[in-house]
């Protein structure tokens, strides 16, 4: 349904977006997420015929956003970051309105505007004026603009900024209905949004798109790896290099304790274990590993069988805040990401 090639905008010198490449399938719900100033607002105002790119072609629905922009408009609700609603206007007569832009059938709008109503919890104000409404209602407002004429495509700029909680998870729990029946792309930097709301995911930094996967499938490209922590009671010598030396750890580091001996070792793969080679009195180690469930299970196996007493173990498994923080930290990081094949 949505289709970006080599999408590019510079302003001067400066490139907001840098040759984008994705697209969007008829049904799917994408979140398309990035930091502040990663150029996500640019990319939604380009798709939806709000601005002009520098280069690169845009199709929705298989026309060309610049050479048939009326014929596009009409099959995109589009939320702004901040809605463009009239404050002179009752709730009622600005979908109405809106209804009328987007070229609904006149004997249509009455239901159109009541659906949208209904969908955004509107009904106890839809006679008041938008302006003596709360920023969260003026939100819904705006929401209910970009449904009411029922579009193919939902672009959603930071759908859920200025609601409460409640509100928040209402505005949720619609873009999941409205899910299948509307293709729609989310543009946001709440992480717990992305998590809550879609399917795939877009992350873009500095103007480029630095990976593209479903959650699972990119948590799973990112780490291949896990973390474990363990506390045993006594470190026997030699435990450090003996947990190094387990297939799928790929390092150990001890986080707390009392450290006897000090030099840094590695083990047979290279990988650096720091200085743990003896320590005496309990200790708290921190592995880094492939995050298969074998290795998890060979590390126990290896403190219980030199009897150091294992008193705690915990596995964490990287999430999407790991992932994105990893991707966006700095241009570096972004580098050998990319290097490493993340992005696509």
């Amino acid at each position: 349904m949505i289709e970006v090639r080599d999408l590019t905008k510079s302003y001067g010198l400066h490139k907001a977006i840098d040759r984008l490449n994705f697209s969007v399938n008829k049904g799917e719900v994408v979140g398309f997420l990035g930091p502040n100033g990663a150029g996500k607002t640019t990319t939604m105002k380009i798709i939806t015929g709000f601005m002009a790119p520098t280069s690169g072609q845009v199709k929705v629905a298989g026309l060309d956003v610049f050479e048939d922009p009326v014929e596009v408009k009409k099959r995109i609700g589009y939320l702004p970051e901040t809605p463009p609603v009239y404050g002179d206007m009752t709730v009622e007569e600005y979908l109405r309105f809106v209804a009328h832009l987007k070229g609904a059938e006149r004997a249509k709008i009455p239901s159109l505007v009541a659906r949208a109503i209904e969908k955004t919890n509107l009904g106890d104000v839809r006679k008041r004026l938008i302006q003596n409404l709360s920023k969260g209602f003026r939100q819904r407002v705006g929401i209910s603009g970009a449904i009411v004429s029922d579009p193919e495509i939902l672009i959603l700029d930071e759908p859920t900024v200025g609601l409460d909680p409640r509100q928040v998870a209402e505005i949720r729990a619609l873009v999941k209905e409205l899910a299948g029946q509307h293709t729609i792309l989310l543009s946001t930097h709440i992480l717990p949004e992305v998590q809550a709301s879609c399917e795939r995911i877009i992350i873009i930094n500095r103007g480029r798109i630095v990976a593209e996967d479903s959650l699972d499938g990119l948590t799973k490209r990112m780490s291949g790896s896990g973390r474990v922590v363990i506390r045993v009671r006594r470190a026997i010598f030699g435990l450090a290099e003996a947990l190094g030396s387990i297939t799928g750890v790929r390092h150990v580091a001890a986080v707390s304790g009392s450290v006897q001996s000090g030099q840094a070792s590695s083990n047979g793969n290279g990988n650096g274990l720091g200085a743990v080679s003896q320590v005496a009195g309990e200790v708290v180690f921190e592995i880094e590993t492939d995050g298969a469930e074998d290795t998890i299970e060979k590390i126990a196996a290896q403190v219980v069988g030199q009897g150091a007493g294992l008193m705690e173990m915990k596995s964490e498994s990287v999430n999407l805040e790991n992932v994105f923080l990893q991707l966006t930290s700095s241009e570096e990081q972004q580098g050998s990401n990319v290097a490493a094949g993340v992005q696509s």
